[in-house]
């Protein structure tokens, strides 16, 4: 009866220093909390609210409804856009993060040198887009880049391609330059996943013959799985954003054969001074995002991805 009663005493007593370190924490929370709804959610809600009128950006904003999200869906360059977008996004789930897994399982193989490759790889990164995509633009130009430099060489296969105006070849062409910069980073990101799985997995796997491919798909790639899933998911979001190299090398063109979301929203804003149009563009990028976040959380606790 006596310990019955100490510990029903004890439970505010403990209850206490609980309550005050969950206070403390939210005291250390609040300044960034208020930062990002002042930063993230003001204009978020401003975009939400002018996608219902006509604003141009600088006069009054009349109330129109759904009309900017009818004209949205029935606008063929905006269709187009989604399009490009998609193939965006198969293309970068497809190609880089299948190099970076490749490359991050074969240094991590190597005894010496894997500092200096990865920094190798890591390098294109942290160069600005501005003036890799510059330099990209020249080697890509019909008349004084690869092209014309392999055919001073007697090899004429490049010779007057116009990978940036050309329709068919535009879109593909600035997808290779931006996943030469990115890819390098999901190295990185998988080498430092992959040095923290279990060593012993890989010595018992090969005690009883396995070679290196069903070592990387039976134990590296469960092992990264959580790094894998995110990377994943930021690829998806990322490649609906995708704005920089598009703008800086194409701006959308030729004719719109390489248009993104993003620029034909950004044409739209300034351009044409359609700025609640625009903010209907910026919803439904926003929505799409969204979307991906919440499937990959509920296929995360569907499938346990963080086991």
């Amino acid at each position: 009866m006596t310990s019955a009663t100490a510990r029903i005493g004890a439970g505010p007593a403990v209850r206490r220093p609980r309550r005050r370190r969950r206070l403390v924490a939210w005291l250390f929370i609040a300044p960034l909390a208020i930062v990002n709804l002042l930063v993230i959610g003001g204009p978020g809600l401003s975009s939400l609210l002018f996608s219902f009128t006509d604003w141009d950006g600088l006069g009054q904003a009349n109330f129109v409804g759904i009309d900017n999200y009818v004209e949205l869906f029935q606008s063929p360059n905006v269709l187009a856009a989604i399009w490009h977008n998609l193939l965006w996004t198969l293309f970068f789930l497809i190609v880089p993060i299948s190099m970076a897994l490749l490359g991050a399982f074969l240094l991590s193989r190597l005894r010496r040198g894997q500092v200096l490759f990865r920094t190798l790889y890591f390098i294109p990164y942290v160069l600005a887009t501005i003036v890799s995509a510059t330099v990209w633009r020249q080697i890509l130009s019909p008349d004084a880049g690869i092209g014309a430099a392999l055919a001073n060489l007697g090899f004429d296969g490049l010779a007057g391609v116009n990978f940036l105006g050309d329709p068919s070849l535009a879109l593909g062409s600035v997808a290779f330059v931006n996943n030469w910069q990115w890819w390098g980073f999901l190295l990185v990101l998988f080498l430092a996943a992959m040095q923290g799985v279990n060593p012993a997995l890989y010595e018992a796997a090969r005690l009883d013959g396995a070679n290196a491919w069903r070592e990387f798909w039976h134990i590296t790639l469960p092992g990264i799985r959580p790094t894998l899933m995110f990377l994943v998911l930021m690829t998806v979001i990322w490649s609906f954003l995708v704005f920089d190299y598009v703008y800086i090398l194409t701006q959308g063109g030729p004719a719109g054969s390489s248009d993104v979301l993003a620029t034909v929203l950004y044409r739209t804003a300034f351009s044409e001074q359609r700025a609640g149009y625009a903010s209907a563009m910026a919803m439904l990028l926003s929505s799409i995002s969204a979307v991906v976040v919440a499937g990959y959380l509920i296929l995360r606790k569907k499938l346990d991805w963080d086991v």
